[in-house]
């Protein structure tokens, strides 16, 4: 059985991810991050309730949590606690590039590539995608391509990075994830950047997951504002 790491933000995204690597018979070891965003504690949340899913449903999943929150401190974004509001509109307006956080998928994607020698794991996978490339410099192609590379080289060839959602846009995920033998649990998702309890739906993130869910056709099945 192929031993995958993953980083499981409780986020529509990652959770397909983690759906899709199960339905392939992979045992599937998920990092979870406290970094001080904004949305954290519901996204943790988030993510334990998909564990406690899957690990229900007889999967073979498991997981390590970070707090990484005295490294992000210092850190200039939106999307942080220290950060100003979260912009509201379509998310790829311009001004969603303030909730970009400097470095996060390479600080993240350089401890995952850690854990997986300590365990003996030789891929990690991440959740980017194609709509993610527009706002954010570590979602885009020419990076993983780059990370790939260091993370080979610096693990002496024995790690490498997996991103099978990369090409795909958020209704692409979505249509992967309904069609997967065991239904991937959205209604524990968390995708909103908010504080808020429940999701605002009005922020850049729950406009394209809005749409996504609109363009099959479907009700998301969260509670929103």
């Amino acid at each position: 059985m192929k031993k995958v790491l993953i980083g499981l933000s409780g986020g529509l995204d990652s959770t397909t991810l983690l759906g899709l690597l199960l339905e392939q018979g992979c045992e599937v070891h998920c990092c979870i991050f406290t970094y001080g965003s904004k949305h954290n504690a519901y996204e943790n949340e988030a993510a334990l309730n998909i564990l406690e899913y899957y690990y229900n449903k007889g999967c073979t999943v498991s997981s390590t949590s970070f707090n990484l929150e005295e490294v992000f401190k210092p850190f200039k974004s939106n999307l942080l606690l220290s950060g100003e509001d979260i912009p509201t509109g379509h998310y790829q307006d311009d001004n969603m590039k303030q909730t970009v956080v400097p470095g996060r998928n390479l600080i993240f994607a350089s401890i995952m590539a850690g854990l997986a020698e300590t365990i003996e794991a030789n891929t990690i996978a991440l959740g980017v995608h194609a709509g993610d490339h527009l706002i954010y410099p570590d979602c885009r192609p020419e990076f993983i391509k780059a990370l790939d590379s260091v993370i080979y080289l610096s693990s002496d060839k024995k790690v490498e990075v997996l991103t099978p959602l990369l090409n795909l846009d958020k209704t692409e995920i979505l249509q992967k994830g309904y069609n997967l033998k065991i239904p991937v649990p959205y209604q524990y998702t968390r995708t909103c950047y908010t504080s808020n309890n429940l999701a605002c739906g009005k922020c850049g993130s729950c406009n394209e997951r809005l749409e996504a869910f609109n363009n099959l056709n479907l009700n998301d099945p969260i509670s929103y504002e």
